[in-house]
């Protein structure tokens, strides 16, 4: 069985390097080791880390930002891109743990999903977000009141622990995305879809190509949000209407469901080349010129950051 020397870095607070999608599918077919002298180099967007490391990397996008190939030799994300063997079209929300959960057909009894209360939202950080999102709720709340069970917005008593629970108590849940960017979908359908309460998107405006639009009410399709509150206030007041719209099958693109063969696909023609011939990153020209440049912009930028942290503690410990 040949033998991967791979690292990840960048990657999101809680991720975890011995367990995850991507070494899943890794030891299907390979031995891997986790070394800090890597041959394959793994890194998302959370850092600069990656810019470090002179090796094959391969990127996984989980934001709404468009891989960079000229930082990487491989990547995988959001965006419906052609780029031979060095791109992969992998959302965020195929390796989220709610995905295989997902109905392909629906089971349930009217009773149970219309005597449910009306409306929820889990959001806990609107600093990077499209403010559509605060506006949407607020014009909603002035219909009914809509519950929100995050650190936002929240009027339930505090934070909620389980996010499918809570929201599985209501006829609606508003699922935003951050932004609005093509390709662009997270957990946030998905989990409203799991949860078996009818989703109100907002988002990447290609949601049909993986998603039933008819299962979901897709903010963009009206001309405005007062247009939106009005179907909801249409499909909360007829049962008839709610329910035609719920027995609809959540997907229409069945690919989809095969992404974990089509990741070991990928993963295989880069790890059965050549350790030089996989690679397509050059430290010539101007690619280097760029990298140069990045270097010096992330690592001044992390100096003055820690820079800052060391004077605000000296201030916070004069206080004490």
């Amino acid at each position: 069985m040949k033998v991967l020397k791979i690292k990840f870095v960048d990657f999101w607070g809680d991720f975890n390097p011995e367990f995850n999608f991507i070494i899943k599918a890794l030891k299907k077919h390979y031995k891997v080791v986790l070394t800090d002298s890597p041959d394959y180099l793994f890194f998302s967007t959370f850092g600069y880390a990656h810019l470090k490391y002179n090796c094959i990397k391969i990127m996984f996008v989980g934001e709404n930002i468009v891989p960079d190939f000229n930082l990487c030799d491989y990547a995988m994300g959001f965006d419906f891109l052609n780029f031979g063997d060095r791109y992969l079209r992998l959302p965020l929300f195929v390796v989220c743990d709610n995905f295989k959960n997902l109905p392909l057909e629906k089971d349930f009894t009217p009773d149970r999903i219309l005597n449910r209360k009306f409306c929820s939202v889990v959001v806990s950080n609107a600093k990077w977000s499209n403010p559509i999102r605060e506006r949407f709720f607020r014009l909603l709340s002035e219909y009914k009141q809509v519950d929100s069970g995050g650190k936002l917005w929240n009027n339930v008593g505090g934070p909620i622990h389980d996010k499918l629970k809570f929201i599985s108590g209501y006829k609606f849940n508003i699922a935003f995305e951050n932004s609005s960017v093509l390709g662009y979908t997270t957990e946030k359908i998905l989990d409203a879809m799991v949860a078996d309460t009818l989703p109100i998107y907002w988002g990447n405006p290609w949601i049909g190509k993986d998603f039933n639009e008819l299962s979901f009410v897709n903010v963009r399709e009206y001309s405005s949000l007062e247009k939106v509150v009005e179907r909801i206030v249409e499909l909360d007041s007829n049962d008839n209407l709610y329910l035609k719209m719920m027995k609809e099958p959540w997907i229409n693109n069945s690919e989809i469901l095969n992404w974990e063969n089509r990741l070991s696909d990928f993963f295989y023609h880069i790890f059965e080349k050549p350790l030089e011939s996989a690679r397509y990153l050059v430290d010539d020209g101007m690619q280097k010129l760029y990298k140069q440049n990045l270097k010096i912009l992330a690592f001044a930028n992390e100096k003055l950051k820690i820079s800052r942290f060391i004077s605000a503690y000296k201030k916070l410990k004069d206080t004490i």
